[in-house]
Parts: C-alpha cells; structure tokens; sequence
C-alpha cells in the first residue's frame, strides 16, 4: 500500500492554487448532500414511518423502541465497567472546565448619560445531540456535545444514536451509560441523516419536539444532513469524515507522524490523512512506517482505502512558508506540528478546527481526555466555522436601554438619516415622543 506523492516543490502557487491543489473527496461529498436531502425529507414527510424503514435498510432493524426506554439507560450504567466509567467521569471533568471558559460574561456599555447597551448571551431552550455508531462506538462523542450544551444552560438535550443490530435494536450500552452519567433520559435510536432531519422537525409519534440546534459528529451524510435542514434549525459546523493534517519537518520522529495517520484513517474510508512536509527522507520514512502499520492494523482494509484515496495525500513542499499556506488552505480538522519549533511556530497556523502541538500532543489525545472538545470541522470549514463549545448553544443578544434624555439627545440624528433613506415614519416614531 502507498499513499499518493504531492509535489508542489519548485512551483509559485496563487491562494486559489493551493485550494486547488488540496486533496478532497469532492465526488462522496456531492453524492452525500443529495442523498441526504432526500432521507431528511423522508423524514419530514413520514416521521416514524420513516426512520423505522431507514433503520432496516441502513442498520438492519426493525421492531426497535424509537424513544429509549429509562429502563435501558440505567442497566447500562450498572453494567458499565468501572475502568471506562472512571475515564468516562475524567474526561466529562476536563471538558466541563474548558467548556465553562467559552461562556462570555454580560457586558453593559454605557453609550452616553442614560443610554446603555447590554451584551448578553441566551442559551437555547432545546438542543438535539447526535452521537455516531457505526463502525465504531463513541461515548466520548456524548461527552464532547453534553457538556458543552449543560455549560451553556441549555434546558433540555436530547440524543441520538443509531439502532445497533448486535445489541437487539439498542443503542450501544456504552453510549447509554455516558448519557446515563451526564443526567440525559431523552434519548431515540435513530441513525445518520434521518436522525438530523428528526430533531429539526420533530416527529410527533415518539414524542420528539423540534430542537432549536443539532450538534454532533458523523460521516458524510450527517454533515450533508445538517446543510440540508440549515436555516430551519441552527447547527454547528459539518463535522463530517474525521481530517487530520501533520506538518513535519526533518526533525520529526516518522513512525509517530505514520501511527497517528494511521490512528485517524481507522475511523472510516472516507478518513483523510495528509502529511505537508519539506523532508524528502522523512515523507519516504512516513510511507513505509504506513504501510507497514496499516498491514498490521485491526482494521487494515478500512485503513487501506482510506489511506489510497483521493482524500489522502503526501504533500513535498519548498519550505515553512509553503507548509504554512497550505496548511491554512486546507483548513484541517486536525492539525498536527511536528516541527522542531513547534510552539513558536503555532501561531502562524490559523486555519483549523483544533492545533496540536509538538509529537507529543497527537490527536488521539483531543479525542478523549485533552479537555478540548473534538466535535470539530471538516471539508475546509475550518477557515470560517469553529468547532462545537458552550457558544455553539448561546446567541449573543443587545438590550438596550434609553431615557427621554438620552432619547432626545439624538433625536435630530435619528430624524436626518430617516429622511435620507426615505423612511419618514421612522423619524416620525421618535418625534412623537416629544410632542405634547
């Protein structure tokens, strides 16, 4: 197995060249968004009809409880191991108190004598949670939108989590006993876009209200599933098929750089791991450390085509600076800096959904027990959209606050710009208030 060689070395590359030259899935990516759009609809039109019939085609079930049973909750926490448990229970501490630093303070800013403006941040009244469970089993996942919500103040959470064929139609237990320590009992076992299309527009035969804002991690279709029901419910960025991004230089330990590749690429085949390095030797180091790794792996075949497709790359490139742009172009998900001055040069970095730094901050750290959240986004997002945190269920809102005088003293401002916008009424709503 070998990854696909980049060169950009030698070439003088525009910002849109560089975007162009970035290695995506672009074809899955449009295929997802249609056919995501279509499951949301069914959704929206069918309700429970709906993901009962999506839940036997895409994870071979029927007959399942839609809406969790409390009863399934708490025998999964009684059966969960005490050693994942105790993990489970750090990793929610650590998250909470990165989470709490991302809540912003009311803010009054007194305008001028008796007008004031106050700043202030609303939490949602609703939020709906999408915890993966496919290929794998993510109670971290439960974590990382939890918490982040419960900071916030959101009142109520609910979750959702696919069917699971080997658990009689349940949701993962460990999934179940994650949710079961965080205090959340409005749980449905639904999967993938039609659990999105679910929690934007409620399906009134298993008791699902309509949340203001959906959040959580997924493949492809889960993030095309968000785009789809944008503007009818808020939602974070589209944390789709999981990213990473190393920059390395000749100082970088090539069976590290090769093992979190590989730990990234486990995650689906739609996975994209990309190494920008200007070491030739190391970039052929890297490559035959992944080849053997993945060979080796308990999940090689899906390491194998994530690895082999267009999503993934080795990319030569002239120097720092050329690394850096592309870098930034790219937007990872996930960036790691394997560089000799790794700190320092952090700071020019400033495209991507978490940064971790030095060889020995991989990403699998962010995954669990970092503290940072690693609902994060994916498809080059990363240049305009942050990844989940408290803010991702709060919306800043003005109060503001006027007396006669302070009213008064812009009174002739407010009635001149009225007037140049051919908007009398509006200078007319403001001298009325000075009229006997």
């Amino acid at each position: 197995m070998r990854v696909r060689t980049i060169d950009l070395r030698g070439r003088e590359l525009s910002p849109a060249d560089m975007l162009a030259a970035v290695p995506r899935a672009t074809q899955a990516r449009a295929e997802a968004l249609d056919a995501a759009a279509r499951i949301v609809d069914d959704v929206r039109r069918h309700g429970e009809q709906a993901l009962r019939d999506q839940a036997e085609r895409f994870d071979r079930v029927t007959g399942h409880d839609l809406r969790v049973p409390q009863s399934h909750i708490d025998e999964a926490l009684v059966a969960l191991d005490p050693a994942v448990r105790a993990a489970l229970e750090e990793a929610i501490r650590r998250v909470r108190l990165a989470s709490a630093a991302q809540v912003p303070s009311t803010r009054t800013t007194e305008i001028g004598p008796g007008a004031r403006i106050v700043q202030r941040w609303q939490p949602v009244h609703r939020a709906g949670v999408y915890i993966p469970g496919g290929k794998a089993v993510y109670p971290s996942s439960v974590i990382m939108n939890v918490v982040p919500a419960q900071v916030a103040g959101v009142g109520q959470i609910a979750l959702a989590s696919p069917p699971q064929a080997d658990q009689e139609g349940r949701v993962h237990p460990t999934i179940l006993a994650a949710a079961a320590l965080l205090g959340i009992t409005e749980v449905y076992a639904m999967g993938g876009a039609g659990a999105i299309g679910a929690f934007a527009y409620g399906v009134d035969a298993i008791g699902l209200d309509p949340v203001d804002v959906v959040s959580g991690p997924g493949n492809n279709y889960v993030a095309s599933a968000k785009r789809a029901v944008a503007g009818v419910v808020g939602t974070d960025s589209e944390a789709g098929a999981t990213e990473i991004l190393v920059v390395a230089d000749a100082s970088a330990d090539p069976r590290l750089v090769a093992v979190d590749l590989v730990s990234q690429a486990e995650h689906d085949e739609q996975a994209s791991a990309v190494l920008v390095t200007d070491a030739a030797d190391l970039a052929e180091a890297v490559d035959a450390e992944v080849s053997r790794l993945a060979a080796a792996t308990r999940h090689a075949a899906r390491v194998a085509a994530a690895l082999e497709g267009p999503q993934s790359a080795i990319v030569l490139v002239d120097g720092r600076a050329q690394a850096t742009a592309f870098s930034n172009a790219y937007a990872p998900e996930h960036l790691e800096l394997h560089l000799v001055d790794a700190e320092e040069a952090a700071s020019v970095f400033t495209s991507a959904g978490a940064v971790f730094v030095g060889d020995q901050t991989p990403v699998s750290l962010g995954d669990y027990m970092a503290g940072s959240n690693h609902v994060l986004p994916t498809g080059g997002q990363a240049r305009y959209a942050p990844g989940l945190g408290a803010y991702t269920f709060l919306r800043p809102q003005q109060v503001i606050t006027y007396d006669r005088a302070a009213l008064q003293s812009v009174r002739d401002g407010v009635v001149a710009l009225a007037n140049t916008e051919v908007l009398p009424a509006h200078g007319e709503a403001i001298e009325a208030r000075f009229q006997d």
